[in-house]
């Protein structure tokens, strides 16, 4: 038979004292002092006592807790928001409710439902590569839950987002690599018809037209965000006969896809073929050599994203939507520093 819940009343049972001063004290009230808070506590814990936050969400109309919704977890650049907007929410007094959709729109649908139903006070997503429908997200707004899209972004009108500045970015790499002397530059690209994709070539594109540099379509290839796009994109090209002298990597593990294609047909990195990529992580202080990066900072991504959220959550009817942009900066380690074709 299923053991009962405990419940507030057990508490108060136990030490014989008020409900109300045991749900105060869990709470973390001021009435109730420290001496008695910490008793209370204790029992609670003895007993085996968790809320029900369910109920208490019903009672109050807030549950202190926010959904959180990534394409992946096994990546750095994620896991890495998650360990600092774990940080914020415990700061913040909000739990968190973490699922990853693994890059696929059904699941990411679901998994927003769950959330709904689990009445959260606000939900954060990255949407998956390849979202196109949007419904989903209409249904969260009309049901006036607030929503914070990050770094991967809808189109979508009246809605938050906290992103980097793609474009920017994807300009100062490719603008660095020309004042270096490169001219054969290509971009291994993500799909263009997700932010981060298309906001990355358009500014590679950018780069190139304003130094008068020709653009070779065939250098510009699109694919996903991980190793095996970077490793098939090098070997085609190298099958082709036709590689660059520089790349523009979409996304770190798209370089280290790079790394390993250039290993396996014996060529050398930065001397026979450069790059650089988009995505800062420790993995690429350790790689040989050390991989230069458009450093999109996680911790600052975390805290607007949080931020825009709560705010959001405390003024409801009266917030505005908004639309934050975060500066990135090259980080130039054992790639990107100098010519290396003669």
């Amino acid at each position: 038979m299923k053991p009962q819940q405990v419940t507030l009343n057990d508490i108060a049972k136990k030490l014989g004292i008020s409900i109300i001063s045991v749900s105060k004290a869990l709470r973390g009230h001021h009435d109730i002092s420290k001496k008695t808070a910490d008793l209370i506590k204790k029992t609670a814990l003895e007993l085996g006592y968790t809320p029900n936050l369910m109920a208490r969400s019903l009672a109050s109309r807030k549950s202190n807790t926010i959904g959180i919704v990534i394409p992946q977890i096994a990546h750095h650049f994620f896991s890495s928001i998650m360990d600092h907007i774990y940080n914020y929410a415990r700061t913040n007094n909000y739990a968190i409710f973490l699922t990853v959709s693994q890059e696929n729109a059904e699941m990411q649908k679901i998994q927003i439902q769950t959330l709904l139903s689990m009445r959260v006070d606000g939900i954060i997503i990255s949407i998956t590569q390849d979202t196109t429908d949007f419904e989903i997200f209409e249904i969260v707004k009309k049901r006036q839950v607030p929503l914070v899209f990050m770094d991967r972004i809808p189109d979508m009108e009246a809605c938050n987002t906290v992103t980097v500045d793609d474009k920017g970015g994807a300009y100062k790499a490719v603008e660095h690599a020309i004042k270096l002397g490169y001219r054969k530059i290509a971009h291994f690209a993500g799909h263009a018809n997700i932010n981060i994709g298309r906001d990355r070539i358009l500014g590679f594109t950018q780069a190139m037209k304003d130094h008068g540099l020709e653009i070779n379509n065939d250098w510009i290839i699109e694919g996903d965000f991980g190793e095996k796009s970077g490793y098939d994109s090098f070997m085609k090209l190298y099958h082709e006969k036709n590689l660059p002298d520089f790349i523009l990597a979409v996304t770190y593990p798209v370089a280290i896809g790079i790394y390993m294609a250039a290993k396996e047909v014996g060529m050398k990195i930065p001397n026979d073929i450069d790059l650089i990529c988009f995505g800062n992580s420790h993995v690429q202080e350790l790689l040989s050599p050390p991989l230069s990066c458009v450093d999109q900072p996680p911790h600052e991504l975390a805290k607007k994203s949080m931020d825009l959220l709560i705010e959001n959550i405390s003024k409801n009817e009266n917030f505005k939507y908004q639309r934050v942009v975060i500066d990135t900066e090259l980080i130039l380690r054992g790639t990107c520093i100098k010519y290396n074709k003669h």
